[in-house]
């Protein structure tokens, strides 16, 4: 059974800079998601929590070498896009084999 790899990364903002932040998520992280061969498929996860909000991406990979195509070699890291410093606290990421069963 071929594995994919679930990257899931989590970012938290200012709970003001929400929607600000869903939709300059929208327009860099995920369309880079959406246009890297390998890829196969992205879901957002949002939750807010008094003054924060919690953003999380889950994304469907290929393989390794995929996620590296869209993160580069230290893939284990988030990747940042320009105006990332303006809303996000402390990204982390994290990969797991995925099993459909």
């Amino acid at each position: 059974m071929p594995t994919v790899i679930t990257r899931i990364w989590h970012g938290t903002t200012a709970a003001h800079h929400a929607d600000a932040y869903l939709q300059y998520l929208q327009q860099s992280g995920i369309a880079d998601y959406k246009n890297t061969p390998g890829n196969l498929g992205v879901q957002v996860l949002r939750r807010l929590e008094g003054d924060v909000c919690h953003f999380w991406t889950i994304t469907r990979w290929d393989s390794y070498a995929s996620i590296k195509g869209f993160a580069g070699e230290q893939h284990e890291r988030a990747r940042y896009y320009p105006a990332d410093a303006q809303y996000l606290l402390e990204p982390t990421v994290l990969h797991c084999e995925t099993f459909e069963l």
